[in-house]
């Protein structure tokens, strides 16, 4: 591949490697690697669950079969009837965290990916599939049929619907079909990693890469113009961003923020002072829900707005809405001049955003946490969490509990299900 040289992250490589395969072979052994180029050499990145018989394993195995166009092996599709154990990172991606050195230095790096043949139709579904168990023409692209009326089309159901079983007692690997595109199933009610998004609602959000067996946390987030007396624009630095999507994506819930890419974050109408009602209603139906136009992204996204002063740092204002305002996050910043300002915008995003996911405990905003002289201050100093007062501005990541008394596992017990009203 190229080297992308003296960059964290890497979007759209546009790279690929192809493989000529004959007419008879069915599955195809795949090994990704991925190095850190270096003058003193290069260092293999891990992007492995190490679920492998042997330690220290950096890489992906695979196997890719080309009658079903599904693979398996250090990564696969694994729901509630899947024999193995579960892979969290979801299909088509890697996390090298996954093996618990979340919080060492191992080289841990998140690799996005996909595999796939040749296709005369077109639609990315096999001719062995389309004849075999589909029954459909593989002359014709049949992306977009929903013949059993159940609301994601053929193509999702391919994709999400296949697994391997696998029968030890007489060594055999056979293929196993959880959907099918020509029978009915309840895909609106069906929600398999429990991330509070509905099969139909991982179809609509499949265009940004969501998973329906691992969890995807979809936030709007609306941006303020400046204003007519020299106010500055409310803007959210690019830099936060990429510190939280990396927090929430070490822990497999995958951070999808639309600023604008998603087609709902936008620029809204400077206003020098707003309150909490008008963001709860006025904003919020006509910025996130656009007056039922946007209807649909209700229970899937979750609304932020940045504006400049709605009378306080920042707030819930409903279970799926909240606001920060720039006009006290810049003061925050000067304060705490030895801190990032990424770090104070990302550690106070991520607060607000823990209450629409039901973070909740005596160590959470609880006013007392603020201030070295109270007692609380010192009790909950080993809830190491943005929910902490006492780390809202430094810190950028949610505790896991591991830090002795008065800690709390936030990642374990956050609800992504709790926002949807």
């Amino acid at each position: 591949s190229p080297v992308w040289k003296n960059q964290k992250y890497v979007y759209d490589p546009d790279w690929s490697a192809s493989l000529n395969v004959p007419d008879d072979q069915e599955f195809v052994n795949i090994t990704i690697q991925l190095w850190d180029a270096d003058p003193m050499g290069d260092m293999l990145c891990d992007i492995d669950n190490n679920y492998d018989n042997y330690s220290g394993s950096f890489d992906l195995d695979l196997l890719y079969s080309i009658k079903t166009g599904h693979w398996f092996g250090d990564d696969y599709i694994s729901h509630e009837e899947f024999w193995g154990y579960p892979d969290v990172s979801g299909y088509g991606r890697a996390n090298g965290c996954d093996d618990n050195s979340i919080y060492q230095s191992n080289r841990d790096c998140e690799l996005w990916f996909d595999i796939y043949q040749n296709d005369y139709d077109g639609d990315g579904i096999p001719y062995w599939t389309e004849v075999n168990v589909y029954n459909t023409s593989p002359e014709y692209d049949n992306r977009g049929e929903d013949a059993d009326g159940d609301g994601v089309p053929i193509e999702w159901e391919w994709k999400w619907g296949h697994y391997y079983e696998w029968y030890w007692w007489r060594g055999t690997l056979e293929d196993a079909w959880l959907y099918s595109p020509s029978v009915w199933e309840n895909h609106s009610a069906l929600d398999s990693d429990n991330d509070g998004l509905s099969n139909v609602e991982e179809y609509l959000t499949s265009q940004w890469g969501s998973d329906p067996f691992r969890k995807d946390l979809f936030i709007e987030l609306d941006q303020m113009d400046e204003g007519p007396n020299g106010e500055p624009s409310s803007l959210f630095p690019n830099d936060s961003k990429e510190i939280l999507r990396t927090a929430y994506d070490k822990h497999n819930i995958v951070y999808h923020l639309d600023d604008g890419c998603m087609g709902g974050g936008e620029m809204i109408p400077f206003m020098r002072e707003v309150s909490g009602g008008a963001l709860r209603e006025y904003y919020y139906e006509k910025y996130f829900l656009h007056y039922g136009e946007n209807e649909w992204r209700k229970g899937i996204f979750h609304y932020a707005l940045l504006v400049y002063d709605a009378g306080f740092n920042g707030y819930a204002i409903r279970r799926d809405e909240f606001q920060i305002s720039s006009k006290y996050i810049e003061e925050k910043c000067k304060q705490l001049f030895f801190v990032d300002r990424s770090i104070v915008y990302g550690s106070v995003f991520m607060h607000e955003t823990g209450h629409s996911l039901d973070i909740y405990n005596p160590g959470v905003d609880n006013p007392d946490t603020m201030y070295p002289w109270k007692l609380d201050y010192w009790k909950y100093r080993p809830y190491k969490s943005c929910m902490n007062y006492g780390y809202t501005y430094i810190l950028v990541d949610y505790s896991d509990g591991s830090h002795g008394m008065n800690d709390f596992d936030d990642w374990n017990s956050l609800d992504l299900t709790y926002f949807d009203e």
